[in-house]
């Protein structure tokens, strides 16, 4: 089964991006939607039990919240992948003007949150790590790691 981990900053197109590919294949598990920490457990550790394939939608900027699902989700013998939104703080904060109700989050946060990122890595514990970018509008995704030299574009399934 598959466990896909995002990571990236506020407004960068995580919930859009699982929306346009993962939708109809993967539970979305997101602290924006569950609200409290138990909850996203709860949900998780359904996930994990059934072999149901799930994405962890939040901003996941430190190792050490990667971890936590990376950790779990190797247990049950799951793949993990990784998928980090690269953005800059100029380009979420227009993105963000939007939104529309609690969606909207202060630019202050958007920075705080840019200045604590820590971009993912394979020693992390990731089977397959990407870069996702949006140009133009439309969503960008280059294989990252030490086996991928020159990145290219991969049509995600």
């Amino acid at each position: 089964m598959e466990a896909i981990i995002f990571c990236g900053i506020q407004a960068s197109g995580k919930t859009t991006f699982y929306k346009e590919n993962f939708f109809k294949t993967h539970v979305r598990i997101s602290l924006d939607l569950l609200n409290t920490r138990r909850k996203e457990a709860i949900f998780l550790e359904t996930c994990l039990q059934t072999q149901q394939r799930f994405v962890i939608d939040n901003t996941n900027i430190t190792k050490k919240e990667r971890l936590v699902y990376i950790n779990k989700a190797k247990q049950y013998k799951f793949t993990i992948k990784g998928f980090y939104f690269e953005t800059t703080v100029g380009e979420a904060i227009t993105r963000n003007k939007n939104r529309t109700g609690k969606e909207i989050v202060p630019p202050a946060g958007i920075g705080g949150t840019y200045k604590k990122l820590q971009i993912p890595s394979y020693e992390e514990g990731y089977d397959e790590l990407f870069k996702v970018k949006i140009v133009n509008g439309s969503f960008i995704v280059e294989k990252m790691g030490s086996e991928a030299n020159i990145p290219g574009v991969i049509k995600v399934d």
